[in-house]
């Protein structure tokens, strides 16, 4: 079995499901790089201090770096700086290792002890070329990206848009391995199972859901609007989240005559019961929201989803007609549309394309992308740069 090293910044609930299937499939030691608090938690946007509420540190070999940031976190590059990464790879004897991305100090530490001991170094992001940047940045990246990605030996991609990234900075095609963007499908299968088998009956309205913080580039908004255009007494808006938009969010429903529920922040083992209760889920996110694995869980319980064209996710994830819909950023009679269409997708068939679609966008298959890049590339690697 290959060994792989893994660094995160901290323990995050979409991660472990991919670390426990990979640890049945190879020697794997995981790194984290910062022990994230309750109210740190709550600065990243959710809005209240909250610990995961399921666990996501079993099933797997980890350890907690020691962060000797002046000011630890994980929102700034300074935030994780754990020098002691290069002595754990040099200690490991790692034929690959992985890191998430390259926005933070301990990521380059672990990059450049890599390089220094032969190790080949795997990067596995999201970015997409949709988010918006300024002319200057674009242009400065441009230049600058094509020989940062360099210092990297392979490339894990996650979905169509993020390997249209790399492209475009010129990463060849023989270097990238797809792992993909997932969630613990089976759990939360299991419990939109229990839930709907809990149910007496469904709600006399139709439930469109808005999952995620109530942030402005999330455009919540946009959801309440589209709604209100349909003039649907049948259908009713839920927002499963919390963040500074609510006031506004409960101001304007109440104003548009939407029927508005509000269930504030739910942690990972409340949401199979939301998502189920759901006819479906709504991201109108701008292109910051570079994925978008609320779609992932939404699925995973069985729900469909309506996304905008801006969303990472859409290209993989939404098939037209079977999974969902996906319509123009911002256009709030596309989005109108949109749900209108999805309301009316066969159960059946919308049953049968959810189930094909998670059982790619797996744990399994995520983690089978690593092994395979780790196994082959990763050698081949090691062998060239010792020659060299």
């Amino acid at each position: 079995m290959v060994r792989i090293g893994f660094l995160v910044s901290h323990p995050i609930q979409y991660y472990a499901p991919i670390f426990r299937e990979l640890a049945t499939r190879c020697e794997l030691t995981v790194f984290f790089a910062h022990r994230q608090t309750a109210e740190q938690q709550a600065r990243a946007g959710f809005d209240v201090a909250f610990d995961w509420d399921v666990d996501i540190l079993s099933g797997y070999d980890s350890r907690f770096l020691t962060n000797v940031a002046r000011h630890p976190s994980t929102d700034e590059y300074a935030g994780c700086d754990t020098p002691g990464i290069a002595e754990e790879i040099a200690a490991g004897r790692f034929d690959a290792f992985v890191v998430p991305g390259w926005a933070l100090r301990s990521y380059w530490q672990a990059q450049r002890a890599c390089r220094r001991l032969g190790v080949p170094v795997f990067v596995r992001g999201d970015s997409q070329l949709r988010t918006e940047r300024r002319i200057a940045l674009r242009l400065a990246k441009s230049v600058l990206f094509p020989h940062m990605l360099r210092r990297f030996d392979g490339y894990l991609y996650v979905g169509e848009r993020h390997r249209q990234y790399l492209r475009h900075y010129g990463v060849p095609d023989g270097r990238m391995y797809f792992s993909p963007h997932c969630v613990d499908n089976d759990a939360f299968a299991a419990g939109a199972a229990a839930a709907r088998a809990g149910e007496e009956g469904r709600p006399a309205r139709r439930r469109i859901l808005f999952a995620g913080k109530l942030l402005p580039r999330k455009r919540p908004a946009d959801l309440v609007q589209a709604v209100a255009r349909l003039q649907m007494p049948s259908l009713e808006v839920a927002f499963a989240g919390s963040g500074e938009l609510e006031p506004a969010l409960r101001e304007m429903a109440a104003e548009a005559r939407v029927p508005a529920s509000f269930l504030g922040f739910v942690n990972q083992s409340g949401l199979p019961a939301v998502y189920a209760g759901a006819d479906m889920l709504v991201l109108p996110s701008d292109g910051r929201e570079t994925w978008g694995l609320v779609v992932n869980e939404a699925m995973a319980c069985g729900t469909p989803a309506v996304v905008s064209d801006a969303v990472g996710c859409g290209p993989d994830l939404i098939d037209e007609g079977a999974t969902g819909a996906t319509f123009p950023l911002g256009d709030v009679a596309a989005l109108a549309s949109a749900i209108e269409r999805v309301l009316s997708i066969d159960p059946d068939r919308r049953r049968r394309h959810l189930a094909a679609k998670m059982t790619l966008y797996s744990p399994a298959k995520a983690a089978e992308g690593i092994v395979v890049a780790a196994s082959t590339l990763g050698p081949a690697t090691r062998a060239g740069q010792k020659s060299t």
